[in-house]
């Protein structure tokens, strides 16, 4: 059966939120790292890192990229823009796009896999497991190396 661009785009998009999932359970940080910034300060060039495993580290860039519908530069993910932080810019949005539905509370309240959600923040105190959380762009973090 033939399949047009757009399937095949769709397709892949889907294959690499399903390893994103795996890489990236509620509460599990992503790492940026800014490769390059234009001298305008307009735009720069970030990569993304997963470590599914204490001492691996694994770039994950082009899978970012087709989940986000960005571009690939020669050393990272091509970000426009300036006067925020763009790695939790473009973390956020992941999330929002991995967890759609909202994501279920982890129930802890510090460590590398503590919940994030801005629920908590915002006037619900209790870290229940099993809860759903409502916006699913704070399922993951981000840390700067």
């Amino acid at each position: 059966m033939l399949s047009t661009k757009k399937q095949i785009k769709e397709r892949e998009r889907q294959e690499c939120l399903e390893q994103l999932r795996e890489l990236f359970p509620p509460g599990s940080t992503v790492f940026c790292i800014i490769r390059s910034v234009a001298r305008s300060g307009m735009s720069r060039e970030i990569s993304f890192m997963a470590a599914p495993l204490p001492g691996v580290v694994t770039n994950i860039d082009w899978m970012v990229c087709r989940a986000l519908d960005l571009h690939l530069g020669k050393a990272g993910v091509k970000v426009s823009g300036c006067g925020m932080d763009m790695g939790f810019h473009i973390v956020y949005n992941l999330s929002r796009v991995m967890y759609r539905d909202g994501f279920m509370c982890t129930g802890q309240r510090h460590g590398e896999r503590g919940c994030a959600s801005n629920d908590h923040s915002n006037g619900d105190r209790e870290y229940v497991v099993g809860k759903i959380h409502s916006d699913p762009g704070y399922a993951l973090k981000h840390r700067w190396l």
